[in-house]
Parts: C-alpha cells; sequence; structure tokens
C-alpha cells in the first residue's frame, strides 16, 4: 500500500509502449464502487474472491502487460508467481506515510488503525521478499524505471 506501483507500472507502459493494469482499479470498475465501499458493503472476503477472480483471468492470456496488484494480492494469491516477473517496489513504512495524504489513507481500509498497518505491513514485506523475482528499493521514480528496464531487457 503506497509504495508506489500504479504510478511505477503506467509511467513503465507508456516507455516501453505496452499496457498497464491495475487490479484495484480493475476491480472498482468491475465492481462500480470503490475498494473503501466493497471493504465497508462486502467485507475483505468479497475483495479476496474478486483479486482471485482477477488472477485467474490475468493468468489466462494477459501478456506484455505491466500488472500493478494490491498489497494483499500476493498474500492471498501466492501463485503470482506464474503470472510472470515479480517485482517487489520496496518502500519503508514512514516513508509511505510520508507519501500519503489524508484522502488517501481515507481510502484504504487496512490503513485506518496506523498501527495494524505498520504490523501488516511487517507481515507482507517477509511474504513479498520470499515471492519476488526482483526487490527494488522504490526512493526515486527514474532510478526504480531504470532497474526495472534492466530486469526486462535481461529476461
Amino acid at each position: 500500500m503506497g509504495s508506489g506501483k500504479s504510478t511505477v507500472g503506467r509511467v513503465l507502459a507508456k516507455e516501453l509502449n505496452t499496457y498497464f493494469l491495475d487490479t484495484d482499479i480493475l476491480i472498482e470498475t468491475y465492481e462500480n464502487m470503490s475498494i473503501s465501499e466493497i471493504f465497508k458493503k462486502f467485507g475483505e472476503d468479497k475483495f479476496r474472491k474478486m483479486e482471485r477472480y482477477c488472477f485467474e483471468w490475468i493468468k489466462k492470456d494477459v501478456s506484455n502487460t505491466i500488472i500493478s496488484v494490491g498489497g494483499g494480492f500476493p498474500v492471498y494469491i501466492p501463485e503470482i508467481k506464474e503470472a510472470g516477473i515479480i517485482i517487489y517496489l520496496k518502500v519503508d513504512f514512514n516513508e509511505i506515510l510520508k507519501r500519503m495524504n489524508k484522502n488517501e489513507i481515507e481510502k484504504r481500509p487496512l490503513f485506518q488503525d496506523i498501527q495494524k498497518a505498520k504490523e501488516l505491513f511487517e507481515k507482507r514485506d517477509e511474504i513479498y521478499e520470499k515471492l519476488a523475482d526482483y526487490i527494488i528499493e522504490n526512493r526515486n521514480l527514474n532510478k526504480t524505471l531504470t532497474k526495472i528496464k534492466e530486469i526486462i531487457n535481461a529476461s
């Protein structure tokens, strides 16, 4: 949450002249409501089922695409590795807090209690590191893009 996945994904896709897909936006579009509204109305279980639905679709035939997944996606769908190269954009928790304004925090259901969000972040960090093919410290957009392009070119 708040690591810059969507920003990096959009810019990278444009630079590579390819597609960009954000699973959270896909779910919001499909349900015609925000992630926050989905959590409030249906609960986290419904949202995780929607993520699973996205993954099954992605796995079938989404090639040549930069995909940004929600923070829980790799936790609940570890077979994400079947979909392609996994890059973990690592950002310190305090940096994430600095990047997000009040409105952005309010939109994130699992960020409502900062202490719980930090605990969740620490738990997920271990999972992300195990699943990732590559880990990039995302402190600077241009440096991050350069590193990702190097990875893609080497693949």
